[in-house]
């Protein structure tokens, strides 16, 4: 992170994180407390070892990436992630089909594990399928890997599907009308704004993923499997950039639950700062990940939106 970067974070959590010095003790300033924290959640170090890099102590740590979090989450996720508007939603669509050639799309989404200590009660709830306790991240981004709505803290067991349905994020496209909100007439079908899913996800009129492979697939739907799943790699790179900058989300992170929550949130809108700032990006800080294996949504789950994906097909084929 710059330093211009870095002056303008401060600046943004200044109302929420200010200290006064007292008569019995000087505060740490606060841009040495943002360090701190910073520091926390890209290297996820204990906080003893934090403490003394920084010549506080391990408590001082703790306490500041708790206030910084917390900051956080109330002034600066609801500036770097939100719901777009019809005026940004129609230059995301137009930047989703000038890259990729998909016509009102607007996003993918996708879901990530976050490895944390097994909680004391209903630990069971967080062992994941790939077998150690987690949480899961939903983002949902738009074509240049910007994070516009993310959901965290649900338990590790959960099939991403479950997380969808109990997400804020399907709240809000019913609540703001994402399907309908701007219809384009495509090969016969009106599809309005959409975005992107794997197998794990319901389909729906404003998510679309790829058919089924089930050994018969036609050379149209295997056309648009191809060019679907090649626009999908948005998220799964926004993800791994993420993780890259942001190592407590790649390590186990020992915070009680709610804490890890918060810093994953803080995670993510860290990440739209530096992304939009043009913060500069190593490509040694990936880390090798191992694939998540994805769960095919159950059988006879309720869908709907076979219309809209049948119609992309043939554009996609046209």
């Amino acid at each position: 992170m710059s330093e211009e970067t870095f002056l303008f974070l401060c600046a943004m959590l200044h109302p929420a994180m200010e200290k006064q010095d007292t008569n019995f003790r000087v505060c740490v300033p606060l841009k040495k407390r943002v360090a701190i924290a910073l520091w926390k959640l890209a290297t996820n170090s204990d906080y003893r070892s934090i403490g003394h890099l920084f010549g506080v102590s391990k408590t001082t740590v703790c306490r500041c990436v708790q206030e910084f979090c917390k900051a956080a989450c109330t002034l600066l996720v609801p500036e770097q992630i939100c719901f777009p508007d019809q005026q940004k939603l129609k230059k995301m669509a137009a930047y989703f089909e000038n890259r990729w050639g998909l016509p009102q799309c607007v996003g993918a989404i996708d879901g990530s594990h976050i490895p944390i200590i097994a909680p004391k009660e209903y630990h069971c709830d967080y062992f994941n399928r790939k077998g150690w306790h987690s949480i899961i991240l939903q983002g949902v981004v738009d074509g240049k890997g910007l994070f516009w709505s993310v959901y965290a803290g649900m338990a590790g067991s959960l099939h991403d599907a479950r997380v969808l349905r109990l997400s804020t994020f399907w709240e809000l496209v019913e609540r703001e009308s994402l399907y309908p909100a701007c219809t384009r007439n495509i090969s016969g079908v009106n599809a309005g704004y959409y975005v992107l899913g794997d197998s794990a996800y319901p389909l729906q009129n404003w998510l679309l993923k790829p058919f089924p492979d089930n050994g018969r697939l036609t050379a149209e739907q295997l056309t648009y499997n191809k060019k679907v799943c090649r626009a999908r790699v948005v998220v799964e790179n926004a993800f791994g950039r993420l993780k890259g900058r942001w190592r407590c989300l790649m390590k186990r992170n020992d915070s009680d639950i709610e804490l890890v929550k918060s810093m994953v949130l803080t995670c993510c809108a860290l990440h739209n700062l530096c992304e939009r700032h043009g913060e500069d990006y190593q490509h040694e800080w990936d880390t090798p990940v191992a694939a998540e294996p994805v769960v095919p949504l159950a059988q006879g789950a309720e869908e709907e939106g076979e219309d809209v994906r049948e119609g992309l097909m043939r554009y996609l084929n046209s």
